[in-house]
């Protein structure tokens, strides 16, 4: 066992054992990527909520807070894209039995050839010493060179693959690199096919399409459909803010690493609603706010990095993530994106309702852009459990 994968044993135990975190339903062998919080993981988890809260709404006059419902009118996620283009590229091994992200698959392998690079360089700081250039030795050295374009090349492939919804390509980039089940060391690989996330149900003893209601796969639509009503309620002038804490659900069929992925989560968010032209200026200034949050709360330096998106949603114009180096490497804490006006505009297209702001120094209505910052409560938590 190596030593991350020993910690992070410990780290679920140690949950358990000190009354943080339980299986769901324990008693009868548990419901998986289902987790409930003890007595001391509720006090945690809401601390970290509260603190949150106080950054984010109570210290600012032009954010304002939300408590949407979770069920929300079917239309919302048409208009949002979820219905039609909210997907995961899956992949089963026919040996193993086990199914997989192909996307992350592939990023694991990109992530292997970026290591390969970086422990060359490494490797030449220890033995050049104050003397080293390592921005030189990146573009020069040819090992390393082959390592970062080869990586570059797959991560441009998978980018293209996944823009175009390209199954049969993300299939073949698997079998270019060879990927084996991690588990099997299998290569025995189905085809990729896509797989939708949301969890869906009925309204009432309506059967049929007309009956169907979503769980919220995120809370941000609970703010765009109500952007209005805050506006005028509360007379807020753009920019200005409109923050939630909620639930929210994701049929992940690939859900695994403790509460790091569940089916059932919480998100802290903020839609921050801006002129248009003005997104870059505070795309840039909460991308900075956010970090300076997280390193305030006592997180290490050297356990956060920005990684910019390569393939970036169908809402957004820029996107990073805010990484913490968990047990099992950097993965995603927090993203802020730059979600255009895309959301306003499909409900107000879908609705047949005026979703426009009239801003007063404009003497103009606009339909507002908006800058999101959306950290998981849950993912908090393992790095304050310790």
């Amino acid at each position: 066992m190596t030593q991350q994968a020993d910690l992070f044993k410990k780290l679920v135990a140690h949950s358990k054992e000190y009354g943080f975190i339980f299986q769901s339903s324990e008693i009868y062998d548990g419901l998986a990527a289902v987790y409930d919080y003890g007595p001391y993981g509720v006090e945690l988890k809401n601390n970290i909520k509260d603190y949150w809260w106080a950054a984010m709404v109570q210290m600012h006059d032009n954010i304002v807070g939300l408590d949407a419902a979770i069920f929300m009118h079917p239309k919302t996620w048409k208009a949002s894209g979820h219905v039609d283009a909210f997907n995961d590229p899956l992949v089963d091994n026919k040996d193993s039995k086990r199914r997989y992200r192909a996307d992350q698959l592939i990023e694991e392998e990109i992530d292997k050839m970026q290591g390969k690079a970086d422990k060359e360089v490494e490797k030449a700081k220890k033995k050049f010493g104050d003397s080293f250039d390592e921005a030189l030795y990146r573009t020069t050295n040819p090992r390393v060179l082959e390592y970062t374009q080869k990586a570059q090349a797959i991560n441009d492939r998978l980018t293209a693959a996944m823009s175009k919804g390209d199954m049969a390509e993300m299939k073949t980039i698997i079998e270019d690199l060879d990927i084996t089940d991690p588990d099997t060391g299998s290569r025995n690989w189905t085809e990729v096919r896509q797989f939708n996330l949301m969890f869906n149900t009925q309204l009432g003893n309506i059967a049929g399409e007309e009956g169907k209601l979503y769980l919220r796969p995120e809370t941000a639509q609970g703010i765009f459909v109500n952007f209005l009503n805050v506006q005028k309620s509360t007379r807020q002038k753009v920019p200005f803010g409109i923050a939630q804490i909620g639930k929210a659900f994701r049929n992940e069929i690939v859900a695994r690493q403790f509460i790091f992925r569940m089916r059932e989560f919480e998100q802290m968010e903020m839609q921050f609603f801006i002129r248009p032209g003005e997104e870059m200026k505070w795309y840039d200034y909460w991308k900075q706010t956010r970090m300076n949050w997280h390193l305030k709360i006592g997180t290490p330096a050297d356990k956060l990095r920005f990684k910019d998106h390569d393939n970036l949603a169908h809402y957004a114009n820029a996107a990073v993530d805010i990484q913490y180096e968990f047990p099992f490497g950097f993965k995603e804490l927090e993203g802020i994106h730059s979600r255009t006006n895309f959301d306003l505009s499909s409900h107000q297209e879908l609705s047949g309702k005026k979703l426009q702001y009239f801003d007063p120094e404009l003497n103009e209505n606009y339909v507002p852009y908006v800058v999101e910052t959306s950290v998981g409560a849950d993912r908090m938590f393992p790095g304050h459990d310790e």
